[in-house]
């Protein structure tokens, strides 16, 4: 998904009103997804008990491939994509290691990714070093933090892969990023926050 960095365009459905300050009642101008900042909205709005912080949101676009940046931070107060960074998916999204998602599941065992709303946790240090707890909020997702699904930095994540071989590594399920930027992911998406993955 090609996301303008500057400024969203349009405006969102009245089903937003009262969501967010007016200039971030915007489509993002995409041919590819226009669909997909509007929902991430409806997500944001609809599981508002649970999420504290709506300063800024993370979505990933699983229908891009994973050789381009497709982890984009919205910030919703001034309608912006503030940042977009490499996010590997589950190996078992992707059997064939082309770097695009096939399928999702939300099974323990699958190594997949599964879309959704998620809540973010706390940090905690495990095998990946520093990395972030998350909760399923959505049906389809909501065995998440029993599959230990987290944010978390990896080696098979980075800038020189994706440009060398147009793809970057698979995870167990995990939202994967890159050492040099998993510092600037769990600084930005604090506990409280929303990440929406969707294809």
């Amino acid at each position: 998904m090609k996301l303008n960095r500057r400024l969203f365009l349009g405006a969102f459905a009245a089903g937003t009103a009262g969501l967010v300050s007016p200039r971030a009642f915007a489509a993002v101008k995409s041919a590819e997804r226009p669909d997909l900042l509007p929902r991430a909205m409806a997500a944001l709005d609809s599981h508002r008990a649970k999420i504290a912080s709506r300063d800024l949101i993370g979505i990933v676009d699983f229908s891009a491939r994973s050789g381009e940046p497709r982890f984009h931070f919205v910030d919703v107060a001034n309608g912006r994509v503030a940042t977009s960074l490499f996010v590997s998916h589950g190996r078992g999204s992707d059997p064939q290691n082309s770097g695009w998602v096939q399928q999702f599941s939300n099974r323990p065992g699958s190594n997949a990714s599964s879309n959704g709303s998620y809540l973010t946790g706390n940090t905690y240090y495990g095998k990946h070093g520093r990395s972030r707890r998350l909760e399923g909020l959505d049906p389809e997702n909501n065995n998440a933090f029993q599959r230990a699904i987290v944010i978390h930095g990896a080696s098979y994540v980075s800038r020189d892969m994706a440009h060398t071989q147009g793809r970057v590594g698979r995870s167990q399920g995990c939202f994967a990023v890159s050492r040099s930027d998993i510092g600037e992911v769990l600084d930005r998406l604090g506990p409280g926050h929303l990440l929406f993955a969707a294809k």
